[in-house]
């Protein structure tokens, strides 16, 4: 039965489009609405009764000709929308997002937005990346506002540490330099990044510096550029002992930052750690406060952390004692001292003191007690935990190591779509409770199966169930976001 559509000039009917010919019920279902979506294209014709369209594929003339996980990055994109990201370059998003979903090397990741999602992009993407890095003090802006208005945070205290980040490359330059690695990868050049993180460890801003920059000089730039773009928070700024630097905390006291740092309990002299040790006396939990050439200097004593110093600590005594029994000149180690060119012995005095200072750890503060307590000195530095679990997530989730490219801005550009993937990792993270593995599963799981009719060319596309996804943390979400059709 042919199938066509006509129209009527006078008494006479004209051919104006012939659809096909069909050999069963289902061919002159399906005709006849293709000659129906053919009027309504191609004509201005209006029906006085429209019906709802019922696409029908038969199956047998079906073929799967793709998946895609467009939901997925519906979903991240909306994530970046919620932290007002949406007006960046596309290109910087979409290499963010790759990041979330299968972190790779810019090449790959353009390919693998095409194999995922459709979306081309062509080779000389690579122009475009060195100008990201223009955008971070807007970058930072949005996500102080997330911070402040998505997830309510006091800005009471902020967090602050350093970590390397290493090249795939033997070749330095005065930026991308040698230095001390925390990746272990001291042949290789790398740059040192600061970040500033609130106390839930939702990041805040960051700055990048060559290779062989002391850690101490790091916090005052990024923490005064934060005030500058924010002159109505002065934070309390939390880091670890490797910031202790009198000069550094000098600073800090002259421009009327308020601080609390690890202290550095060991380099201090004999008659305050005796004095520590016979005020905290042993007991477990006992806290104390004395004063320092850094500032107030609060101590507390765990019977836990006792137990595990005494045993590293009774190690390191044997390993020096058959040291010196051997005389074993050319092997470094703790506790012994050269008394002659070739004569060591174990330097007992600073045993001594290593024994008084077991289980105590210290805290450097220029906030008096009455401002802040002793416990509450002490929550507040345990607290850098979360700080060091956004550097693994954006070293190990978004492999933002090594780094493979050459130029500063290329560089800087890497880091800054990094810190917007760690943006978005952390806002669910803390929105949803889950990890980026479990987010990651949950909305990778549903998938966009594209079925071809072989005969009309028409293609079908069907998702799959959303049951999980839905009966999980993230429901909130996809509800708020729209991403689900009721």
């Amino acid at each position: 039965m042919a199938v066509q559509v006509v129209r009527y000039v006078g008494h006479r009917s004209i051919i104006a489009k012939h659809i096909g010919s069909a050999k069963d019920e289902t061919e002159l279902t399906v005709l006849i609405q293709r000659a129906q979506d053919w009027i309504e294209q191609q004509t201005a014709q209006l029906s006085l009764f429209p019906a709802q369209k019922q696409k029908v594929l038969v199956v047998e003339r079906g073929e799967c000709i793709g998946v895609t996980h467009q939901f997925a990055y519906q979903f991240f994109m909306s994530c970046f929308g919620e932290g007002g990201l949406l007006h960046l370059p596309r290109l910087l998003l979409d290499l963010a997002i790759m990041r979330l979903i299968e972190p790779a090397s810019k090449l790959r990741s353009i390919a693998l937005l095409q194999h995922y999602f459709g979306i081309t992009y062509s080779q000389r993407f690579y122009r475009k990346v060195p100008k990201f890095a223009a955008y971070q003090a807007d970058i930072e802006q949005r996500a102080y506002e997330v911070a402040k208005q998505k997830l309510n945070e006091p800005f009471y205290i902020v967090l602050y540490d350093v970590t390397t980040l290493y090249f795939e490359s033997f070749k330095a330059d005065e930026f991308k330099t040698h230095g001390f690695s925390k990746d272990n990868k001291s042949q290789q050049p790398q740059i040192v990044i600061g970040l500033l993180v609130t106390q839930s460890g939702f990041p805040l801003s960051y700055q990048v510096f060559a290779g062989n920059t002391f850690e101490g000089e790091t916090m005052l730039p990024v923490v005064e550029t934060f005030i500058s773009a924010h002159p109505q928070s002065k934070p309390i700024i939390v880091a670890d002992a490797a910031m202790l630097d009198e000069d550094r905390l000098a600073e800090l006291r002259q421009k009327k930052l308020s601080y609390i740092v690890g202290a550095r309990l060991a380099n201090s002299n004999l008659g305050l750690v005796k004095q520590i040790h016979a005020t905290l006396n042993g007991n477990h939990g006992a806290i104390a406060r004395f004063s320092s050439r850094h500032g107030d200097l609060v101590c507390d004593f765990s019977l836990k952390r006792y137990k595990k110093e005494l045993n590293d600590l009774n190690k390191l005594i044997e390993k020096a004692e058959r040291m010196v029994e051997k005389q074993e000149l050319k092997v470094k180690a703790r506790f012994i001292r050269k008394v002659a060119k070739e004569k060591i012995e174990l330097n007992t005095e600073l045993i001594e003191k290593r024994r008084l200072l077991l289980g105590i750890k210290g805290y450097c503060t220029d906030l008096p007690e009455p401002h802040l307590s002793n416990q509450l000195i002490i929550d507040r530095y345990h607290q850098l935990w979360r700080i060091e679990q956004s550097f693994r997530m954006s070293k190990f989730d978004l492999q933002t190591r090594p780094i493979y490219h050459q130029k500063h801005d290329a560089i800087k550009a890497h880091v800054l779509i990094c810190f917007v993937a760690l943006m978005a990792e952390k806002y669910l993270e803390l929105s949803t409770g889950l990890s980026l593995r479990e987010i990651r599963f949950l909305v990778w799981n549903i998938t966009e199966t594209h079925i071809q009719d072989n005969l009309t060319k028409e293609t079908f596309v069907f998702r799959s169930p959303t049951k999980d996804i839905l009966n999980s943390p993230l429901a909130p979400l996809v509800s708020k976001w729209n991403l689900i059709p009721h």
